[in-house]
This record gives C-alpha cells, sequence and structure tokens, in this order.
C-alpha cells in the first residue's frame, strides 16, 4: 500500500496533481483544498499523504494534504454509493473541521452545496456520516469533535457550554467555512437572547441569518 510520497510537483490542476518520485511520475486525484495548499509547480520535497484505489479495470492514486483529510477520505468511500469523486467533491467543498461542524448541526442546505448533491442525497450522508463520527473516536479526535455518552456528536462533551466559549467556537467554525468576520459578527447577533446556549444552536441560528441575508 501507497501511503505517502514525497518528490517534485511538476504538474497541479484543481483535482489532480502529478509528483515526480525518482523519475517516476505519479497522477494524483486530489481536492480543491489541497491543490490549494500546494507549492508552486517546480517545488522538489513536496509531500503528500495518498490512498490507493483498486478498481477492476483500474488503479488509481489520492493525494491529501493532511491526515484528518484522508481518513475522511475512507470513510466517505465506504459509504454504500459514494465513490472516489464524490468524497473528493465533498473534501473540495468543506475543510474536515467544517465538514464535522455541518454534520454535527445536520445542516441540510449546506450539505447540498456539494457539486452532485440533491437534498436527497444530502440528508443521507449526513446520517451516515453523523454514523460515522459517533463511532470513530479517532476522526472525531482529528477534526476536534467529542462524543458524549449518548452517542450524540457535539463540539462539547457536555453539549452546554459557557457563552462566551460557545461564541467563540462557533466564531472559528463559521471563519473555517469561508464567512468573513463581519459576516460571522453579524450572524451571532442576538445567539443569547434567543436561547442558544450548544454550539450546535448556535450555529444553527447563525447559519439561518447568513441564509437570509441578516
Amino acid at each position: 500500500m501507497i501511503v505517502r510520497l514525497t518528490g517534485t510537483l511538476v504538474e497541479a490542476l484543481p483535482t489532480r496533481v502529478v509528483l515526480d518520485v525518482g523519475g517516476v511520475g505519479y497522477e494524483l486525484g486530489v481536492s480543491a483544498n489541497t491543490a490549494a495548499a500546494l507549492p508552486a509547480v517546480g517545488e522538489a520535497g513536496v509531500t503528500l499523504l495518498t490512498r490507493l484505489i483498486v478498481r477492476e479495470d483500474a488503479m488509481e492514486l489520492y493525494g491529501f494534504s493532511s491526515r484528518e483529510e484522508r481518513a475522511l477520505f475512507d470513510r466517505l468511500v465506504a459509504i454504500s454509493g459514494v465513490g472516489p469523486k464524490l468524497a473528493l467533491s465533498v473534501l473540495s467543498t468543506f475543510t474536515p473541521q467544517a465538514l464535522a461542524t455541518v454534520v454535527a448541526t445536520q445542516d441540510v442546505s449546506r450539505m447540498s452545496q456539494v457539486p452532485g448533491v440533491g437534498k436527497k442525497k444530502a440528508q443521507r450522508l449526513l446520517v451516515d456520516l453523523e454514523g460515522v463520527f459517533q463511532k470513530d473516536a479517532e476522526l472525531r479526535s482529528l477534526v476536534g469533535l467529542t462524543g458524549p455518552t449518548d452517542g450524540t456528536v457535539s463540539v462539547k462533551a457536555a453539549g452546554v457550554a459557557p457563552a462566551v466559549s460557545v461564541e467563540a467556537e462557533a466564531t472559528d467554525a463559521l471563519l473555517s467555512m469561508g464567512f468573513t468576520s463581519q459576516e460571522v459578527e453579524l450572524a451571532l447577533d442576538g445567539f443569547e437572547e434567543a436561547g442558544a446556549n450548544t454550539i450546535q444552536k448556535v450555529l444553527s441560528y447563525a447559519l439561518k441569518r447568513l441564509g437570509s441575508g441578516a
């Protein structure tokens, strides 16, 4: 099994890269997030974590810039009906931390933003991924989540945290999704008065306001 490659980056596109390792060129499928994290073409000593997918008609190699992304790729392709292309599409749309937040809040509208994923598939993916996070302590740890004893997934094991802590975590999560600090500040305005006292409730409140243009 090829789990890591280090070489010279000779080609880089949003969906694939070519890495020259000792004179052998390896083509790897990548997410847009991994592609964006790579240095300029021609750079030597570039390391990518990898996963080899063996099919009846082909062997395909995929590259990742982080352990978190590779771990999520593994879990995604293990879900029925999810192939490597859809898995990379999900990982191109969300960072691992942002995906964990979307799953924790069961946010169908944001999951539906993944190319090729409609509302029905988004709902199914969220249910399947929630189960993945519940059962995989290593994955929860990699993306900064904890799992309480009742089996639900949250950012805090206790489920409720002081307002300042919840606001800080929600701010980090929203910024990781690509919202600006000004958008985040406006979206979080009034969350305490609305009774949002857990990270899930705060994020749900903020995302609704962002969706309505508040």
